[in-house]
């Protein structure tokens, strides 16, 4: 449901950055895909709208390409995710989520997960599947669960993965907790797993985890198989 209190994308006086995100949210609106053309069309005066709706994103808005949802066309967007309320006044210069990160700390933080999203495990300049596309790491900020309290730590993800996943939440605690319950032998081998920051899967887990990612009907395809002798 669209605020009734914010102002009208067509007669506000404020800039064309505004105009574009109150537009984006009475006209589009959250999860909604919408064209280039829809936007120029929206607002002919001005030449370079594209990069006024792309200066959103330093705010916290997320308008995905086909880069990063493979299922956009080339002249496509989807409108994500709201960020700060522009409009209002001072958050227009609200400062940049990535802008504390210095480049050292970057750094840093990419030796330390190995350059390698730590969600889908890809690496930066890999192609995805169907070799179309090739990742692009950014640094996320993870909200995350602990025994002290809440916290925001820094991850690495590749855009894809940071995309679908905002909003994502860790529970350390709920992982403290299956840990404390674990038999010693299998409390060792886990440690072995921590230690090299890596597992081998055997090919039935392999296999188990390719079968669960399938869709419903392919699921009963594959369980009909498995019950014949």
């Amino acid at each position: 449901m669209v605020d009734t209190d914010i102002p009208s994308w067509r007669t506000s006086t404020q800039g064309t950055m505004v105009r574009c995100a109150l537009w984006l949210i009475t006209e589009i609106g959250v999860g909604s895909v919408f064209t280039k053309t829809q936007l120029r069309e929206a607002f002919p005066e001005t030449s370079q709208i594209d990069r006024r709706m792309r200066d959103l994103r330093v705010h916290g808005w997320v308008i995905a390409t086909n880069r990063e949802d493979p299922t956009l066309s080339p002249h496509e967007h989807r409108f994500v995710e709201q960020g700060a309320e522009v409009w209002k006044p001072g958050q227009a210069r609200v400062k940049p989520a990535a802008a504390g990160i210095s480049a050292p700390q970057r750094r840093e933080i990419l030796d330390r997960d190995d350059h390698l999203c730590r969600v889908c495990g890809i690496a930066a300049g890999e192609a995805y599947d169907g070799g179309i596309e090739t990742a692009q790491l950014d640094i996320a900020r993870r909200e995350v669960l602990k025994p002290g309290g809440k916290t925001v730590e820094l991850v690495i993800e590749c855009r894809r993965c940071r995309i679908g996943g905002r909003g994502r939440q860790t529970d350390v605690t709920d992982i403290l907790g299956r840990l404390a319950k674990m038999s010693g032998v299998e409390r060792e081998l886990f440690a072995q797993w921590v230690a090299a920051d890596h597992r081998d899967f055997s090919a039935m887990e392999r296999l188990w985890g390719e079968y669960r990612s399938l869709p419903a009907e392919s699921r009963e395809t594959v369980r009909t198989a498995v019950r014949r002798p």
